[in-house]
Parts: structure tokens; C-alpha cells; sequence
């Protein structure tokens, strides 16, 4: 548990008080919970916000509200997403031992942490309270979410769904809470208050995480940059990739914002996207677009997560009918080439390299201006393809023959962990580089007994060998 908080005596430092005592309180009552009566909660969570009529409506609630992405997205994350999260983690165990080592005689024993305090976004406020709820639960912590203000209605409907469940299962419900009129400060005191703090949102906010004084887990810029090489199947590749760059209107992190094609396949990958409706932009049309999504060198919110039609309008330019994404053709990486960065738009910059090893130059040139650490992927049916830019790249997580933004924070397809927090690890300036879930959100204790048999150190010979005579 985080040390006794110094209280000032602002509103805000007051109000989030009030709401970590309630939860600490909370806490307290499931501390002691069985492996089951916690899968338990957890199932009743999600059911409350999944089950049939009660996702439709979220979905909904949340396009109206927003105003960003659409509805098929917004579905697919609070149906589906959720289900999946549940899933991947409902048989994994999270009370008491969890792991033992025989060979270094080791138990592990997992214990709470007590309050986490989550930060949703306003990109994916549907399920991010959802995933992050049951993550906290299954480690028996409490939660307390603070949405960004534009998703806060989005946020309390999610979060009094799973309280009403909580109560029904006969548990507290302010295991879940959440900050119904959030603001910078109450986000802020919330970070300094509660016992552990899972950023999900703007660079701002997890830089705030970061310098809170609280142990954080946060994440790191996206900018995925995918790679189609000469042996990758062309049409699955097309349809994957406007799969991934179109859903839910590329409002998360990891769409497609850089795709790169070798040379010996351009022509004819192109022409695949292109049928897939996306629309290579001229220069004239390159320039309009760039203002639209930029001002003043940050992202514009306006066209976060918008349709074609609306960007386009929006920036001036005339597209024909079936347009799904833009393709803005692109040379260079860094701030004099901003299509190169994340845009949070169906817009992708488009590379013509000359082999896999121009490939790889140009992603980690791309991602060292924005995204390194996060995730790239990579079209091809070489596995000495895959592997070496898997080797050469400054990143997390490659994702292969798969969506990326589908697929790096865990689906069915896959074996990554189910999630919405992905670690960049120091590429990104994060503490780890895995999917972040429930394992993160427990404290451990090893219990460490003697060896039958201890372990005795090799003569010098054995441990040193050639080196000694080396460096006499």
C-alpha cells in the first residue's frame, strides 16, 4: 500500500481523498477473496456491459457522445474485446501461489497492490474501463478510473454497470469507481493518492504518470510502420491492412500510420490498395491534408477519427465515392515530414524501398521521430525475413500477417495478451515492453527455501576459461 497521503486543501485534492478512501475501503473487503469468488466478479463485470442489447447500447452511447470513430468499431471493442480479454486471463491464477520454481526452490505468492488509479481516453472509452477494471479485480484491487472529459458520460455508464454487477455478486461496489466530472487537477491528485497508476491516453498524461511520485505503467507513442515484402501474399496483405488502418476509424494507437513496400511488389501491392479504396493523394491534395491534421505541430481533434468524406471535406478536397483511407506517398522521416508521425486519421504514409534492408532503415528512421518501442509488423511467408526484422527493429512487438491494430494488443488469432496498455519498454520510455495486464498490477512475495543439494562455483578454469590468460 502507497504511504499516507500529505492532503492539501484544494477541492480537487478533497474530493479525490473521499473517493480513495471509499475505495481502499473497497479494497480491503475482497483482499482476502478465493480464486473463485474473484473469477467470479470478474465475469459478472463483463457480462454487465457485453451481453447482448447492453453492447449495442454502449456502442452507441459512445459514437454520440465522442463523436469519434463509429459504430461497428465501438461494438466490435465492447462485444468482443471484452469477451476476449476474459478469456485470455479467467484460468489464470491470481490468489495466492501463483508460480514455484523447483529447481531454484522459489514460491511465488501474489498480493495486491490496493487502489489503481486508470486513465481512459477518449479514443477508447468503451472497453478500456472494462479491460481495466477486471485487470485491477483479478489481482483484488479496487479501481478508480478518471476518463478524459470528453467520454465522462461514456465512462459513468460503463463504470455503474459494473457496480451494479459487483453489488449482485455480493461484493462492494466501489471496487469500481470513477471521476464523473474529470478534469486535469482531479486526474493529477488521483495519480499522487492512489497506490498505482495504469496510463492509458496522450503523451501529456502519461508524462504526468510518470512524475506523479506513484509507481506507473504507462505507455508509449504509436506509429506502427508495417512492411510488405516480396513473398508475402499480396491480397490477404491488402485487405489486412485496410482492415486495420479503417477500424474504428483509426482512433487507436495502432493503426497502420506507415506501410512500406520492396520494391519488387510496389506496383502491384499498391494497385491491391488502391482496390481496397484507398486513395493515393497528390501533392496539392498531400498539402491540404497536412494542414487539416496538424495545427500548430499537434494532431488536430477535429479529424481524430473521422470518416474520408469528413476529412476531406474538412480539408478542402474532393474524394470519389468508396474512398475508405488515404495513401499520402512519403521520402523522408521527422518533423519536416509530419505524414511520417502518428496521425490518428485513415491516413497512411506510403515507402517505396528498395529491398528488406531499406525496410528496415526506413522503419527504425520513421520510428525514432515517433513510435519507437511500440509495435511495427511485417507481410511475408520468410521466416528469415520475419526474424531479421524482428532482430534490426527498436520495438516491442512485431506482428505477422495479422492487422496491426487488431492484433498487437491481443486477439483470438493470437497468443499476445488481451489488453488496451501496451509497454514500449526505455525504446518508448516505459518500464516494460510487455502487454500490460493483471500480472502487472499485483505485488509478489518469493519465498525462497535452501537447495537439497547447494550449488558450489566452478574452479577458475571452468568459469574463465580462455579469458584469464587474455587479460593477465
Amino acid at each position: 500500500m502507497a504511504t499516507a497521503y500529505k492532503l492539501d486543501r484544494s477541492p480537487e485534492a478533497i474530493e479525490i481523498a473521499a473517493l480513495v478512501a471509499r475505495s481502499r475501503a473497497a479494497q480491503e473487503q475482497i483482499s482476502d477473496y478465493t480464486q473463485e469468488q474473484v473469477d467470479d466478479l470478474i465475469r459478472a463485470m463483463v457480462w454487465s456491459v457485453c451481453k447482448p442489447g447492453t453492447a449495442e447500447m454502449i456502442a452507441q452511447h459512445t459514437v454520440d457522445e465522442t463523436q469519434l470513430g463509429n459504430y461497428d468499431g465501438k461494438y466490435l471493442k465492447i462485444f468482443r474485446k471484452t469477451r476476449a480479454t476474459l478469456f485470455d486471463i479467467i484460468d489464470d491464477k491470481s490468489v495466492g501461489i501463483i508460480e514455484e520454481d523447483p529447481v531454484r526452490n522459489i514460491v511465488k505468492i501474489a498480493k495486491p497492490v490496493g487502489v489503481i488509479g486508470a486513465l481512459s481516453p477518449s479514443t477508447n472509452p468503451e472497453a478500456t474501463p472494462v479491460i481495466k477494471a477486471i485487470s485491477a479485480v483479478k489481482g483484488r484491487n479496487s479501481i478508480i478510473v478518471a476518463p478524459h472529459p470528453r467520454a465522462k458520460l461514456t465512462n459513468k455508464l460503463i463504470c455503474d454497470l459494473m457496480r451494479e454487477a459487483i453489488v449482485k455478486m455480493g461484493a462492494p461496489a466501489d471496487l469500481v469507481l470513477s471521476i464523473d466530472t474529470p478534469s486535469v487537477e482531479k486526474t493529477n491528485e488521483l495519480m499522487r493518492q492512489c497506490d498505482r497508476v495504469l496510463a492509458t491516453g496522450g503523451a501529456a498524461m502519461v508524462d504526468a504518470a510518470y512524475s506523479s511520485g506513484t509507481p506507473a505503467l504507462g505507455v508509449g507513442v504509436g506509429n506502427a510502420v508495417i512492411t510488405v515484402d516480396e513473398t508475402a501474399d499480396l491480397d490477404d496483405a491488402a485487405e489486412k491492412i485496410r482492415m486495420s488502418k479503417t477500424l474504428d476509424l483509426a482512433a487507436s494507437c495502432s493503426s497502420d500510420n506507415a506501410v512500406i513496400l520492396v520494391d519488387a511488389i510496389y506496383e502491384p501491392m499498391l494497385a491491391r490498395l488502391k482496390a481496397k479504396g484507398g486513395l493515393v493523394l497528390d501533392d496539392i491534395q498531400k498539402a491540404k491534408l497536412e494542414k487539416a491534421i496538424w495545427v500548430d505541430g499537434h494532431i488536430n481533434a477535429k479529424v481524430v477519427a473521422q470518416t474520408p468524406q469528413f476529412i476531406a471535406d474538412y480539408a478542402g478536397f474532393t474524394i470519389p465515392e468508396g474512398t475508405q483511407f488515404f495513401i499520402v506517398p512519403e521520402t523522408g522521416a521527422g518533423p519536416e515530414h509530419p505524414f511520417s508521425g502518428e496521425k490518428m486519421t485513415v491516413t497512411m504514409a506510403l515507402y517505396h524501398a528498395r529491398d528488406l534492408d531499406h525496410a528496415i532503415e526506413l522503419t527504425n528512421t520513421i520510428q525514432a521521430y515517433q513510435g519507437q518501442g511500440h509495435s511495427c509488423g511485417i507481410y511475408s511467408t520468410s521466416d528469415a525475413n520475419i526474424m531479421k526484422l524482428a532482430n534490426a527493429t527498436r520495438t516491442s512487438r512485431v506482428m505477422v500477417n495479422q492487422p496491426q491494430s487488431a492484433s498487437n494488443s491481443g486477439n483470438l488469432w493470437n497468443g499476445m495478451r488481451q489488453t488496451f496498455s501496451l509497454g514500449c519498454g526505455s525504446w518508448g520510455g516505459n518500464g516494460t515492453n510487455n502487454n500490460i495486464t493483471w500480472r502487472d498490477l499485483i505485488n509478489e512475495t518469493w519465498v525462497s527455501k535452501p537447495l537439497a543439494i547447494p550449488k558450489t562455483l566452478p574452479s577458475d578454469e571452468e568459469l574463465f576459461g580462455g579469458i584469464m590468460a587474455k587479460v593477465a
